[in-house]
């Protein structure tokens, strides 16, 4: 039977990447899937986007990719963007932010929102997990799984009317905060890389060691102090967002 490794957010992380595809490997999968925000980040953007192009996977954009292109990228997205060439940049553009794959639709935050959560919400009060009613309003009239990224956060929801949500985990970066709509941090607790492995409609989370260390000095390296201790530690709090 088909074994599928799902994958989101590696932000350039090439050694995540390269170990969970080996774990995929490994573990039978012999297809893959990738939900997006793959190369922006203070690591690997070229190298990660090197062996994305060569593997050709079903691969669908997320907000960074779109930011990529913006006016004021904010400095991880500039980053990638000062070291992308035209044939990494004709890629990205190849890219759909949403792909129907049968009874199973990717998406990288919700169907209309690359910034909004599927699976959780934020407000002022913080990062919390939505309702099975305002998971089925961002659904609308979507099919029997929807596979998001995003969150950075691994999980899984049934919903009463049987539809599937999840979400695979983040390859490259177990931590981070966010401004929008309002200032809130994201923590996995350890620096391990994540994905899914789908099988006969069935979800397996998995989590894998690679060497952080590197990762985390690559950023130091490059003045990204808050990305080498979320890499490192896969640790992050609010109050970094508020004082940066």
């Amino acid at each position: 039977m088909t074994r599928t490794a799902v994958l989101s957010d590696i932000h350039g992380n090439l050694p995540a990447l390269e170990a969970v595809i080996a774990d995929a490997v490994a573990m039978g999968c012999d297809s893959f899937l990738n939900l997006g925000d793959s190369l922006s980040g203070p690591l690997w953007p070229t190298e990660t986007a090197d062996l994305l192009i060569a593997r050709d996977w079903p691969t669908i954009t997320g907000n960074h990719e779109r930011q990529l292109f913006g006016r004021a990228p904010g400095p991880s997205d500039a980053f990638a963007a000062a070291r992308l060439t035209d044939r990494h940049w004709r890629w990205i553009e190849s890219l759909p932010p949403r792909l129907a794959l049968g009874d199973t639709l990717l998406c990288h935050g919700t169907l209309s929102s690359d910034i909004e959560h599927l699976l959780f919400c934020v407000n002022a009060t913080g990062f919390r997990a939505a309702t099975d009613e305002e998971i089925n309003e961002r659904l609308g009239s979507a099919p029997a799984m929807t596979l998001c990224g995003h969150s950075h956060v691994a999980g899984e929801r049934v919903l009463p009317d049987g539809r599937r949500v999840a979400n695979p985990g983040s390859v490259g970066l177990q931590a981070y905060t966010d401004d929008r709509p309002h200032p809130y941090a994201v923590a996995n607790d350890t620096p391990q890389a994540r994905y899914a492995i789908l099988k006969d409609g069935h979800l397996t989370f998995r989590r894998v060691d690679y060497d952080h260390r590197v990762a985390a000095r690559r950023a130091r390296e490059g003045g990204f102090d808050a990305w080498a201790t979320w890499l490192e530690t896969g640790k992050a709090s609010s109050i970094e967002q508020l004082t940066a």
